[in-house]
């Protein structure tokens, strides 16, 4: 068994109820000249392996951004290049 610890990048998105709900950054890739993150909820200290979200991203100097991908298309488009890179 692998008990070896990692760290992850996490970030916090509201859901459509207005709930926050933590996020760890599991990759991060491009797709057509943006930046992208692949990532899973964040349950107390362990970090889900059900389910992958992905999230736009904007890196700043010092931070970066994420913005929910909101046309059903595109992140369609998104999501399964992410998986042909996988």
């Amino acid at each position: 068994m692998d008990n070896e610890f990692k760290e992850y990048i996490t970030f916090v998105v509201n859901t459509k109820d207005g709930d926050e709900v933590e996020m760890a950054v599991i990759d991060q890739f491009e797709f057509e000249n943006k930046g992208y993150v692949a990532a899973a909820l964040v349950d107390g200290d362990t970090v889900s392996d059900e389910g992958c979200f992905i999230y736009r991203v904007k890196v700043g100097e010092e931070d970066f951004k994420v913005e929910k991908i909101t046309n059903q298309i595109d992140y369609k488009r998104v999501a399964e290049a992410y998986m042909e890179m996988m």
